[in-house]
């Protein structure tokens, strides 16, 4: 089967490759399968990459290579003196696009905005968990079921959301993926017929490329959206080349065979940046890594024992093994570029003899645990199953036994969500929007318990203090609050933060316009390629 599905997989890439005769292909050697192509019930990078970020668009967007927000599909917005009403004037003439398995015959109107939150809203709706398994839970983790109090249809190009109270990251949160506007029209077709998860399957939307087809771990394959309402892109026929291993993408790379590719490993890098047919953008990242304990199950519902495991680390080896000069070590779960993030606070000292009678004084003995690791390269975490060889073999050092697990990426990310997991998980984050919220609220809130809080920790005194902070527009106010916030995980410690890397984007020389983001997506609307 293997050797088919192998065969299969060339054939396609192939054939797509031939059609650069007579058309501009661009080939992204991308480093997993995404998930599904609905973008509101998954949270990976990967997933958004191949979904929201060439087949849809959002009522804002995040202007290229930065944080800063702009005009979307709503071409203007206002905000009422009490902070509680948002609405939004959508564009005239955006036009759906046309796919083989849908004909739109309308264009986008308030009714597609109105949709695509309701369902993520309400637990009455048909498509409230129309995937098996699936749910909203970035909105959930976001606390937005309870924060929107409704979403109106003003007129047929007017919506107005309308809050339970002020929330100061709000718009910046409206150009997140789990915010793209999907049809209202090919859903509402999808369930006369009985179809409902070709949402997932098949999408579409109003971005800049429109979906063609996918081979399952193989290759994704999408065209230049004609109608797409900002223009058509430079190149005609886009390609995800679904490559696992970062030393295969690096080779096809320098064989030409792709383009673009991301999260090269570490030890490629100056060999790549040598190369004179490439080139390599670079950046620190948005990002933090971690080790997820599970706070619910013990001993691991101790905060000394949680403690006395981040203390037997040695996490600067691990940064040095697995990024080799382009990490650092983490101390807070924010990273240093960010606005609040707390200098004052000092990250546990490695120190193995004092982490054994840490153990010893809060009655573990003879401990065994599950460490997770990631299947695939992110850009916070090239190597996790390096990095869980190294804890394993520090947390042996004082008679900790560690089993190391890892999961296929989709169910890696499923069940590292669960509240009775077993183990502790390697995981990590690129911020969304530039907000400290995005990393506080969203990863170690009690609203995302069950969902991106894979430490199911919910503190009240740390929930209090980001619940206050993203309720006032006062910067410094929130910057305080954020602080304080800081002070809590580590003296709870939830997790083991691991790292803060830097970005590197390895490309084709041929390649022009395209633009590292922050917020740590990869998008090719703009993106140009020489002959």
């Amino acid at each position: 089967m293997k050797k088919i599905s192998v065969l299969l997989a060339v054939t396609a890439l192939t054939s797509v490759m031939a059609t650069s005769a007579w058309s501009k292909t661009l080939v992204y050697c991308s480093e997993g399968s995404p998930e599904g192509f609905d973008p509101g019930i998954y949270t990976a990078g990967t997933t958004f990459d191949a979904s929201s970020r060439t087949v849809y668009s959002r009522l804002v967007e995040f202007k290229h290579g930065s944080t800063e927000v702009e005009p979307g599909l709503a071409e203007s917005w206002t905000v009422s003196p009490d902070g509680k009403e948002y609405t939004f004037k959508l564009r005239k003439g955006v036009k759906f696009q046309t796919t083989d398995y849908f004909t739109p015959t309308r264009d986008l109107n308030a009714d597609d905005v109105v949709f695509s939150f309701s369902r993520q809203l309400k637990e009455d709706s048909p498509w409230a968990k129309y995937v098996a398994g699936g749910s909203y839970e970035y909105a959930a983790g976001m606390g937005f079921p309870t924060l929107i109090k409704s979403v109106d249809k003003v007129d047929d190009l007017t919506v107005k959301f309308v809050l339970n109270h002020p929330e100061a990251p709000f718009i910046a949160d409206l150009a997140m993926d789990f915010a793209s506007i999907l049809s209202k029209e090919y859903a509402d077709k999808l369930q006369a017929d009985g179809k409902m998860e070709q949402l997932n399957q098949q999408p579409l939307g109003t971005g800049p490329f429109t979906f063609v087809a996918y081979q399952p771990d193989a290759v994704i394959r999408y065209k230049a959206n004609e109608t797409y309402f900002k223009g058509k892109e430079k190149i005609d026929d886009l390609v995800f080349a679904i490559t696992p291993d970062a030393s295969v993408r690096a080779q096809k790379l320098k064989s030409g065979e792709c383009q673009i590719m991301p999260y090269p490993n570490a030890a490629d890098i100056k060999d790549l940046q040598t190369d004179k047919s490439l080139k390599v953008l670079e950046q620190p990242g948005l990002n933090v890594s971690y080790l997820a304990y599970n706070t619910l199950v013990a001993p691991f519902d101790k905060a000394e024992v949680r403690r006395a495991l981040n203390m037997a680390v040695d996490k600067r080896a691990i940064v040095d093994a697995v990024f080799q000069g382009s990490g650092s070590v983490a101390t807070n779960p924010i990273p240093p570029t960010m606005w609040s993030y707390n200098k004052d606070i000092k990250d546990d000292a490695f120190n193995p003899e004092e982490a054994k009678k840490m153990l010893e004084k809060a009655g573990v003995k003879d401990l065994s645990m599950k460490i997770w690791a990631m299947p695939v390269s992110r850009p916070y975490m090239l190597n996790a199953r390096r990095a869980a060889e190294l804890m394993q073999a520090d947390l042996a050092k004082i008679g900790v036994k560690v089993e190391i697990v890892t999961y296929d990426w989709a169910q890696y990310l499923k069940l590292s969500s669960a509240k009775d997991r077993d183990g502790a998980a390697i995981l990590g984050w690129t911020g969304d929007n530039g907000d400290p919220d995005n990393f506080l609220d969203t990863l170690l809130g009690c609203d995302a318990v069950g969902g991106n809080n894979r430490a199911q920790w919910c503190n009240k005194e740390f929930n209090d203090l980001v619940k206050k902070a993203k309720q006032t527009s006062d910067l410094q106010e929130r910057t305080k609050l954020y602080e304080q916030a800081q002070v809590v995980f580590k003296r709870e410690a939830p997790w083991m933060t691991i790292d803060h890397s830097e970005e590197f984007v390895p490309m084709s020389a041929k390649v022009s316009g395209f633009v590292q983001d922050p917020v740590g997506v990869h998008r090719f609307d703009g993106v140009d390629i020489a002959e």
